[in-house]
């Protein structure tokens, strides 16, 4: 039956309706489960403060959690009670430890396990409600546990009073609180799952750390978990052992762990992980409170407001926390207590210098990478609050980029003469564990260089052309065009004419000679596509691959002399024009939802207008507005072919945006917001979600967080864009800049790009395949820019660049890899190079001069291409293509705007 669908409809399809059998599959058997939670006696619903509280009144546990302003809307899966009212799955109100005495092994206890009546307590004051939770937890349990509900300062508590009943000392090596809310998106519709839905993130700082919980659609009302007594967030566990089914619809729920150097001895022993695991010693008689706080806040933008309100930490890192070792960057944070001491590990990672106090009364800080690698930074106030900021150190990213080429361009450069897929020459997936290039993999795409998984290495080496070309690998590029991309990956005659294939590697034993499949791997999967399978050219999301190889080699012949040999610009512009229209073409199902790197379509479309081909850019406009009006006419309109996705809306931001549908912008705007946090955490900063690529892409294959997937890289675009026409929202440029720099905060020191970095506690490095990197990568390359800004309270800040202030001037040494774009704020300025690079710029914010100073020139780059916004100001250079041709000298170039 398989066979036969899979050679009939879309692979994905297949995959979903597999995937959607299967979680049948397990609802039904957590369906034929005896309900454990005595729903037929009823519930409590108590007036919390800003929530109305729904309590089920056998176990006390959390049935639904609703905000006042919009009663209707509930953050947990009130909706799913009915059928997940059974033994084994968590709600909010669970707890889970791991205890030991000493001289014996750790031994686990939830209240989850089997369900039984609680007893309840009697209330006063300002107690909601009240439970011991003695008959939910085993006989052996050395410690008496009660859970209470209550307001305090005007806020909801959920407070759990831990007691040691016995003769010896109890030594809690792991306490989890199961942060269960409604993530799960299985059988809603877009619309349903952004007005019912939440997700939420997590920042795993200590005493400082929070989890915010937020609507799909971005616009709250939104839910701040604070720690409110003994709840350091230390660790963030995937509950695993919670039956509901994980998949492409339901990331999995997670828990908020105050103790765990249990599973740091055991589960994760050898993981470095974000804190130091702790535990804590009850001695008989002792008692101990952990406490959480639920705040409501009106939405992502004011969380800084909110916790200065409820008195906790906040901190602010420019230009993020990914930072390149040659960038002096700021931290600026806010408490009520002074900062005693700055703890730094591994010692000398980081340089923290203290630069003084903003009006506000935020310390200021200058922060330098000295080791490569994570950090962590604690910072020790005066009232004993511990808090936690994790950094990523990097190389300087023009060293990054440049590695990041070399290791494509050599490492995984596949030349294999005979090669019966005709894969050869090409910059092929790899293995970094294994240290070799994967010429098999079950998943054809993997190996048959196309689709995201198998695309991502060719496509990374290109993109990385786009911001330093090298002459060398131009060169293999230029092979890759001429014998693989185009006439093997891409059809090139017949009516599939520029049609892309979903992979070039397929699995037909009988049709080849023996011996060219490894037995070792398992080809019995959908995965593995028959050769009328892999020629499908049906899937959309493989069009913006080669648009993108063909757009950049144009910029490279047009704007570079001697650069490109092999073809004239002409031939790249036009090749990338037919390859976007063969898009819709042929594959015009996957066509109607936003691409992963849709940005390529619009700009070959504004360069065919510089070029005045005008009855391509036409076509090409009309064809993509013709898209456009399709997510106009939706209320959410960036589906995919996924249930729920975070790619789409790159694209649909852009072409809604071109064509001025504003409305639509701006909830595709306000979606990428509601699941790219900014938080003092490298690995979720900017981080767009997504949870399932490791299945597609990854080598490590299981449904996680991913950390810097490639959607951190594309969904900077939109953010990013929208910043420069809206320069006073910095909340933007820290989304967009946390993206961005998210997307190159993988790469290995020795230039290795994998799929992304795995979040579980148990794992917690990058995974070891190569994978659909290179879309993150395309984010980074078509989107890396210095942006300058000044803050009211914390004055000049840049962004991808070192900021001095000499006489109220502003001196900013860029240190982007590519240097060719510079965003000045204050002037709404936006300055670009075609080719050439910036070195620094210097502004007079009394006068409005802008002074430029330009690179020396190279063998290919004579001329520098200027385009300079709307200044008024006529420069004495010619223009070309709408861009001043600046004559580039032995040394550098000063222009003055």
């Amino acid at each position: 039956m398989i066979k036969f669908l899979k050679n009939r409809i879309p692979v994905v399809l297949l995959l979903l309706t597999l995937q959607a059998t299967i979680a049948q599959d397990y609802w039904s058997r957590i369906t034929k489960r005896p309900s454990v939670l005595a729903l037929e006696e009823g519930f409590n619903t108590i007036d919390a403060g800003d929530f109305r509280l729904k309590l089920v009144k056998s176990s006390q546990t959390v049935a639904g959690l609703f905000p006042v302003s919009v009663p209707e809307f509930d953050f947990t899966p009130g909706d799913r009670l009915a059928v997940r009212d059974k033994d084994s799955l968590f709600h909010l109100g669970d707890l889970n430890l791991r205890l030991r005495i000493p001289g014996e092994t750790w031994k686990n206890y939830t209240t989850a396990t089997k369900r039984s009546a609680v007893e309840a307590l009697e209330t006063s004051g300002n107690i909601l409600a009240a439970a011991d939770l003695a008959n939910t937890l085993p006989d052996d349990i050395p410690l008496s546990v009660k859970r209470y509900y209550e307001m305090k300062d005007g806020s909801l508590v959920m407070r759990f009073e831990l007691t040691n009943t016995s003769a010896s000392d109890v030594e809690i090596g792991a306490l989890g609180i199961p942060m269960i809310f409604n993530n799960i998106l299985e059988g809603k519709s877009l619309d349903e799952a952004h007005a019912q839905n939440v997700f939420f993130d997590p920042y795993i700082g200590k005493d400082a750390g929070y989890l915010e919980v937020k609507r799909l659609h971005g616009n709250g009302p939104d839910l701040l978990v604070l720690p409110e007594e003994n709840m350091s967030f230390e660790a963030y566990r995937p509950v695993l052992e919670d039956p509901t089914p994980r998949s492409i619809v339901f990331e999995g729920f997670h828990e908020w762990m105050a103790h765990s150097k249990a599973y740091a001895e055991t589960d994760w022993e050898g993981v470095e992980q974000w804190n130091r695991p702790t535990s804590q010693i009850l001695r008989p008689g002792e008692i101990r409170n952990y406490a959480l706080r639920f705040v409501l806040t009106d939405g992502v933008r004011q969380k800084p407001e909110v916790l200065r309100e409820e008195k906790r930490p906040v901190a602010m890192g420019v230009p993020g926390y990914v930072l390149p070792m040659d960038v002096h960057a700021l931290l600026f944070l806010q408490y009520g207590e002074n900062i005693e001491d700055f703890e730094v590990e591994p010692e000398g990672a980081l340089k923290i210098e203290r630069e003084g106090t903003t009006a506000s009364g935020a310390k200021k800080f200058r922060v330098t990478g000295k080791r490569w690698g994570r950090s962590r930074v604690t910072v020790h106030y005066a009232d004993g609050l511990e808090q936690t900021i994790h950094y990523n150190v990097i190389k300087p990213e023009e060293e990054v980029v440049k590695d990041f080429g070399h290791f494509l361009l050599t490492e995984q450069w596949f030349d294999e003469k005979g090669d019966p897929f005709h894969r050869n020459p090409s910059v092929i997936s790899y293995d970094y564990e294994e240290k070799r290039q994967v010429t098999q993999d079950s998943r054809a795409w993997i190996a048959g260089l196309s689709d995201e998984g198998g695309a991502g290495s060719w496509l990374g080496a290109v993109m990385k052309q786009l911001v330093q070309p090298d002459k060398e690998e131009v060169e293999k590029l230029q092979r890759f065009i001429d014998e693989t991309l185009w006439g093997t990956i891409q059809h090139s005659e017949g009516p599939q004419k520029y049609g892309v294939k979903k992979s070039v590697f397929y699995y037909e034993p009988e049709k080849m000679p023996a011996g060219t499949y490894d037995k070792n791997v398992n080809y019995g999967t959908w995965a593995a596509w028959d050769k009328k399978g892999a020629d499908d050219v049906g899937r959309s999301y493989n069009y913006p691959h080669v648009a993108a190889a063909y757009w950049v080699m144009y910029r490279l012949a047009r704007y570079r002399d001697g650069l490109v040999t092999n073809h004239p610009w002409e031939w790249y512009l036009e090749q990338a024009y037919r390859t976007a229209v063969a898009m819709q073409k042929l594959a015009p199902h996957y066509a109607q939802f936003g691409q992963m790197e849709g940005t390529v379509f619009l700009n070959i479309l504004k360069d065919l207008k510089r070029e005045n081909y005008s009855t391509m850019a036409a076509d090409l406009e009309n064809r993509m507005k013709e898209r456009a009006l399709h997510w106009k006419s939706l209320n959410y309109p960036f589906g995919s072919e996924m249930p729920w996705d975070s790619t789409g809306q790159e694209e649909v931001y852009m072409w809604s945006d071109y064509f001025g549908f504003d409305e639509k912008a701006a909830v595709t705007l306000n979606a990428i917001l509601a699941y790219m946090p900014v938080m003092p955490h490298w690995a979720y900063n900017g981080n767009a979600r997504r949870y399932w690529d490791f299945l597609y892409g990854g080598k490590l294959s299981r449904i996680e967080r991913q950390i810097h997937h490639y959607g951190s890289g594309l969904n900077a675009i939109p953010v990013l864009t929208h910043y420069r026409k809206h320069p006073e929202d910095l909340y933007l440029l820290k989304v967009g800049y946390g993206g961005l720099l998210g997307a190159i905060s993988n790469i290995t020191e020795d230039g290795f790009g994998p799929a992304a970095f795995h979040s579980f506690p148990s794992t917690l490095k990058i995974d070891g395949l190569s994978g659909d990197y290179g879309s993150g990568f395309f984010g980074y390359a078509v989107n890396s820019a210095t942006y300058i800004t000044r803050d009211e309270d914390k004055g000049w800040l840049a962004f991808g660049g070192n900021c001095t202030v000499k006489d109220e001037k502003i001196e900013v040494q860029l240190t982007t890899a590519g240097k060719n774009k510079i965003y000045l704020a204050p002037e709404k300025l936006w300055l670009t190079l075609d080719a050439g690079t910036f070195k620094q710029i210097n502004y007079n914010p009394q006068s409005g001069e802008v002074e430029l100073i330009l690179n020396a020139k190279d063998k290919y780059t004579p001329v520098a291409y200027l385009s300079a916004g709307s200044i008024t100001k006529k420069l004495p250079y010619e223009k070309e293509r709408g861009a001043y041709k600046i004559p580039l000298k032995k040394k550098t170039v000063k222009v003055k705007l």
